[in-house]
């Protein structure tokens, strides 16, 4: 059995689909997979809808444009095998801002100077969606200049040094590095609750095609939520290092047990679906997408099906 998979585009938070590869799973599931280097988010999703390409990892999120954008056929995009089920993005700002009087909440973020993510779309419609149920008019803050959206995580970062933002939005491990800059984690997604962030992506033609692969790949996933459960994050810092040959090791270690701790990584391949629900009325009520397609619609689970 063999698959060509590739990844989304390098992330901390994806370090458990590289542990399946370094350790060696999907092999003993008799699965022969060639993973391949993607180079900007979401980059391969043609070649996933075309064929050319069996699978990808990413967030459900392009599975519900797809849903909302494109036709009823073959190659419209289904997802399963969930490793990431909580959002992995920090807001991340001076520790004693004036503004937080005895203590920061979201309301506070109105009045301050606020980066948000520019490479990908999901984390700032989550955190819209949090804000805006928190009392936020995210669109007055728009209008007042206070909301910069066109700025990459280390550009945010130097900004935030600079003293032109307040409050950043990060993953990891530019939320370590702004912490080892004397900054503070001000709010973490994850503490939302379940949102399903990220999964295996294949189209509908590739699932038909492909079960007995794709139920390897899912029990080879499993396997490795399994190992990481028992072992923890320093071990998976140890076994994905050489992944991450940019980020020193001290930094990584922190990262990935923040991670843990927040239950960022799931315990079971299901894609949640509280979690996916959750995503999909973000995504709605930003307006990212029109329609909101159904759980069944958009994931499939190949070992319950088996």
């Amino acid at each position: 059995m063999k698959l060509r998979i590739a990844e989304n585009f390098r992330a901390v938070f994806y370090a458990p689909f590289y542990a399946i590869r370094a350790l060696g799973l999907a092999a003993r599931e008799g699965l022969e997979v060639e993973w391949l280097v993607s180079g900007a988010p979401g980059s391969t999703i043609g070649e996933v809808k075309r064929g050319g390409i069996d699978a990808q990892w990413g967030g459900p999120m392009r599975v519900l444009k797809d849903h909302d954008s494109s036709p009823e056929d073959g190659a419209r995009l289904v997802c399963f095998g969930e490793v990431v089920g909580r959002d992995p993005f920090y807001l991340v700002g001076k520790r004693n801002q004036p503004a937080f009087g005895a203590g920061f909440n979201l309301q506070h973020l109105g009045a301050l100077r606020l980066g948000v993510v520019s490479e990908v779309p999901t984390p700032w419609y989550c955190l819209r969606a949090d804000l805006e149920e928190a009392g936020v008019n995210t669109a007055a803050m728009r209008s007042r200049g206070r909301l910069v959206d066109n700025l990459t995580m280390a550009e945010q970062l130097e900004a935030l040094a600079a003293g032109k933002l307040d409050v950043v939005q990060l993953f990891e491990p530019y939320a370590s590095q702004a912490l080892a800059a004397g900054n503070a984690i001000l709010y973490a997604a994850s503490s939302r609750g379940p949102t399903a962030y990220t999964a295996f992506i294949t189209s509908r033609d590739s699932a038909a095609k492909r079960r007995d692969e794709f139920a390897a790949l899912e029990r080879a996933t499993q396997v490795m939520l399994d190992w990481l459960a028992a072992e923890g994050p320093a071990r998976l810092a140890r076994v994905t290092a050489s992944f991450f040959p940019d980020v020193p090791q001290e930094l990584l270690g922190p990262a990935f047990e923040r991670y843990h701790r927040a239950g960022l990584w799931s315990r079971t391949t299901t894609v949640s679906e509280p979690g996916f629900e959750r995503l999909a009325h973000s995504l709605q009520a930003g307006g990212f997408i029109a329609r909101r397609a159904a759980y069944a619609e958009c994931v499939c689970d190949f070992q319950r099906s088996a």
